[in-house]
């Protein structure tokens, strides 16, 4: 394996050869006659071989010097072409994202942004893991993930993406023929409620808000679950009540499937963003993710 130390000598040399000059190679390089001397002489101490005959006029190579540039030239060409070629990682959204998003709420959140994203960066690949679980983005290898704020690590860089996210509590028409809607939280004490799980065990519990005052309930009933879908699945089949994202229940409130309780005392939530471990070295298809997604 060449070190680095090794391939700036290689380097040196073959800038040296190029141009038959200590002076002209330095110039190529950035760097000084006397350091181009210094890296070349490293080079020749290293390989116990002469590679440059060095008169006060003159540059030229030995025959060694000459095997070692005829080899060295295109080592050194497929080398500058490598690193030419990530240049297309960092200014074409090109290769794979992997993205970490909340099941809960990804369909209202990547909809219509994938379709425009992916039809305008035909080079970009999504790759998203759609789970309510907290996951850690760098232990597992993702490029970005999407939380509300409250739940980012303090060392993310975050970017809002949508704000004004808001819970709402809704039950089938069929259910309040039988039950008064509640008009206070405490009421729903006295509801069948459907609770939601975490993947951890944990039970969502109920916030609401008026006039500065938060109420956090803990609610009962028969069926939990660990998706807002059946979430509002079961409370259009008259289920209990189910605590969701508005976005989630817009669909069956517009067909009179659901309505709504409580709306005076549903706060809206806070904003949500995407974030990510770094600005540095970012690639263009993250930027291009992180542009389709504020808008």
């Amino acid at each position: 394996m060449i070190e680095n130390s090794e391939l700036s000598e290689l380097a040196a040399f073959a800038a040296v050869a190029t141009h038959r000059s200590f002076r002209k190679a330095a110039v190529e390089r950035g760097t000084s006659a006397s350091a181009m001397s210094h890296a070349v002489r490293s080079l020749e101490d290293r390989v116990g071989v002469r590679l440059i005959h060095r008169t006060t006029r003159n540059v030229s190579l030995t025959d060694a010097g000459q095997t070692l540039f005829a080899r060295l030239g295109p080592a050194l060409t497929d080398i500058g072409v490598a690193v030419d070629e990530l240049n297309s990682w960092r200014n074409t959204p090109f290769g794979t994202v992997r993205l970490n998003v909340p099941n809960t709420i990804a369909p209202f959140v990547l909809g219509d942004a994938i379709e425009t994203l992916l039809k305008a960066n035909p080079g970009l690949r999504l790759e998203i893991a759609a789970t309510d679980r907290r996951v850690d983005i760098v232990e597992e290898g993702f490029d970005a993930g999407i939380r509300l704020g409250e739940r980012l690590a303090q060392d993310m860089i975050a970017v809002r993406i949508r704000s004004n996210l808001r819970f709402t509590v809704v039950g089938a028409p069929a259910y309040f023929e039988e039950r008064a809607a509640p008009t206070t939280p405490q009421e729903l004490q006295d509801h069948v409620c459907i609770r939601y799980a975490f993947p951890s065990g944990t039970v969502l519990h109920w916030v609401f808000e008026q006039n500065g005052e938060t109420i956090e309930m803990s609610v009962d009933g028969p069926l939990t679950v660990d998706s807002q879908e059946l979430m509002v699945d079961a409370a259009a089949r008259g289920l209990g009540l189910a605590y969701v994202w508005e976005h989630r229940a817009a669909p069956a409130l517009r067909e009179g499937k659901l309505v709504k309780c409580l709306q005076d005392w549903c706060p809206v939530d806070e904003d949500l963003f995407l974030y990510f471990p770094s600005r540095a070295h970012q690639t263009a298809g993250l930027r291009a993710v992180i542009d389709a997604l504020k808008a």
